[in-house]
C-alpha cells in the first residue's frame, strides 16, 4: 500500500518509522515544519514527501496534527484526497473530531475512520519519534453509523503490521469518556501536583513515585487545552470524582481517623489488584 503521514512529529513521525520498520508500505510524509520534512528522508522514516501529485494515489492517509488543525486540514482538502483512500485521524479526542469531518468526508465518497494511538512521551516534535513508540500499546478504532467496515478492516490490520499489541473497537463517546479517566485526568493531576511549594526542595527526596507522578506535567500546553476543552463535560466529572476522593483522605488524615483511613487505604489497594487483572 501507499500510506501518506500528514505531520511529522512526535506520532507521526512514529508512525512513519514503524511503517517503514515494520512493513513493506511505501510511505509518503508531510510537515509544515521542512526541518522535520528534511529529517524524515534523511533517515529514511519516509519514501518521498508527500505532495499534491502524490497525495491522490495514496490508499491511507494518516493525520497526525492536533484537534482543531486536524479538523481544518480534513475540511480544507476534502476535495484533493483519492476517492478510494481510507482518511484517518490520530486525536486524543474522537467524538468532536468525528462530527466535524463524518458527514463532509461521506459527501465526498472518502472513507474516514476516527482512531488514536494509545501511545506518547513527554517530549514532542521529529527528533523524539521512535520506530518503536507503539510495541505493547493499544490503536483505538472508533465507529459510526458512516463508517466503512472495509475501511476499519484495513485500518485494524495495519495497526497490527505496525507493531500495536491490540486493537479495540469503539465508538466517539465511549472513547472520549473512558479517555478522560485514563489519560486526560492523569495530566491534570500531574500537572496539579508539581505546583506545590515544596517542588524545588525535593532534590534528593525524591524517587519512582514521585517521577512517575510528576512526568506527564511536561506537556504541549496548545494541544492539551484542545483536548481538555473538546471534552470537557467527561474530564469535569472526572475532576469532580477525584476532589470528593481526595477530600475523603484529607478528613480522614486530619481528624486522625485511623480506621476510615486504612479503610480508603484498603479499597485503593484492592481496586488497584482488581484492574491488574482486566488490563
Amino acid at each position: 500500500m501507499k500510506i501518506g503521514v500528514v505531520g511529522l512529529g512526535l506520532i507521526g513521525g512514529s508512525i512513519a518509522k514503524s511503517i517503514k520498520k515494520n512493513t513493506s508500505h511505501v510511505c509518503f510524509g508531510y510537515d509544515i515544519d521542512r526541518a522535520a520534512t528534511a529529517g524524515a528522508l534523511a533517515q529514511e522514516a519516509i519514501d518521498d514527501e508527500l505532495t499534491a501529485e502524490n497525495i491522490t494515489a495514496c490508499d491511507i492517509i494518516i493525520v497526525c496534527l492536533h484537534p482543531k488543525q486536524t479538523i481544518d486540514y480534513i475540511v480544507d482538502n476534502a476535495d484533493v484526497f483519492g476517492k478510494n483512500t481510507i482518511l484517518i485521524d490520530t486525536c486524543g479526542v474522537k467524538r468532536e473530531i468525528v462530527s466535524a469531518v463524518d458527514d463532509v468526508c461521506a459527501e465526498k465518497g472518502i472513507a474516514f475512520v476516527g482512531c488514536h494511538p494509545m501511545a506518547g512521551r513527554e517530549f514532542s516534535g521529529f527528533a523524539y519519534s521512535v520506530d518503536n513508540l507503539f510495541e505493547r500499546a493499544s490503536f483505538i478504532i472508533t465507529t459510526t453509523e458512516k463508517t466503512q467496515i472495509g475501511a476499519v478492516s484495513k485500518v485494524s490490520s495495519l495497526a497490527k503490521e505496525m507493531g500495536f499489541a491490540r486493537v479495540v473497537i469503539s465508538t466517539p463517546e465511549e472513547h472520549d469518556k473512558v479517555i478522560a479517566f485514563t489519560s486526560q485526568l492523569a495530566h491534570i493531576v500531574s500537572s496539579s501536583y508539581v505546583k506545590s511549594p515544596s517542588l524545588l526542595k525535593q532534590s534528593g527526596f525524591s524517587a519512582g513515585s514521585f517521577k512517575d507522578l510528576t512526568r506527564v506535567a511536561k506537556l504541549n500546553e496548545d494541544m492539551w487545552t484542545e483536548l481538555f476543552l473538546m471534552n470537557r463535560e467527561p474530564l469535569t466529572d472526572e475532576i469532580d470524582h477525584i476532589i470528593a476522593r481526595l477530600t475523603e483522605y484529607r478528613d480522614a488524615i486530619s481528624g486522625s481517623d485511623a480506621d476510615k483511613l486504612r479503610s480508603l487505604l484498603r479499597d485503593g489497594r484492592e481496586l488497584k489488584e482488581l484492574s491488574n487483572n482486566t488490563i
